[in-house]
């Protein structure tokens, strides 16, 4: 049995996961590293937590799945499943920011809007929107992902003002984008 600060730690280190899985869900194809990360999951030995996920991600909504998981995964899981009935249930963004996480996934979502994918661009605004209230280097960020859509690379200019997580978020940010923008 978890606790409520339990669950809320819970919720803040997969914050970037929940967020993925209902926008995957709401809108199919929008989230262009989701493979990716239900992959490192699985590697991270979370494979029922993963099975669980595609389960939903094929439709399927019902406690039913509850079963069977551990006290960490059923919080990760409720939480998915809150947020597909009622967006504002989510966990706020601003606490996730781990950089090795949230980088593929924003730059996923950059390449993709500057690349005339209009959902991405939709997805990315309303990112942008949730970054610039949660305030600190995730305001800063949402003032660069313009920039970034915009084709900017310079990282001085792109971390300018940020603590050393978030000039780390950028830079991995932009490694993620010369990635994609490579193949």
């Amino acid at each position: 049995m978890t606790t409520p600060e339990l669950d809320e730690q819970i919720l803040q280190s997969h914050t970037g996961l929940i967020h993925r899985v209902v926008m995957h869900c709401n809108n199919p194809g929008s989230v262009p590293d989701i493979e990716q990360v239900l992959q490192q999951a699985e590697e991270n030995e979370w494979a029922r937590l993963v099975a669980v996920i595609r389960d939903i991600m094929s439709g399927n909504r019902d406690e039913s799945i509850l079963p069977g998981l551990d006290d960490e995964d059923k919080v990760i899981v409720e939480s998915i499943l809150r947020g597909l009935q009622d967006p504002s249930t989510l966990p706020e963004l601003e606490t996730d920011f781990d950089s090795e996480m949230a980088a593929p996934g924003i730059a996923g979502l950059v390449h993709a809007a500057r690349n005339g994918n209009a959902q991405a661009l939709q997805i990315i605004a309303n990112m942008a929107k949730q970054m610039l209230q949660a305030g600190g280097d995730m305001g800063i960020l949402a003032g660069r992902i313009r920039p970034l859509v915009e084709g900017e690379r310079d990282a001085d200019k792109l971390t300018e003002n940020m603590t050393d997580k978030g000039q780390k978020l950028i830079t991995d940010i932009l490694e993620e984008l010369l990635k994609l923008e490579a193949s």
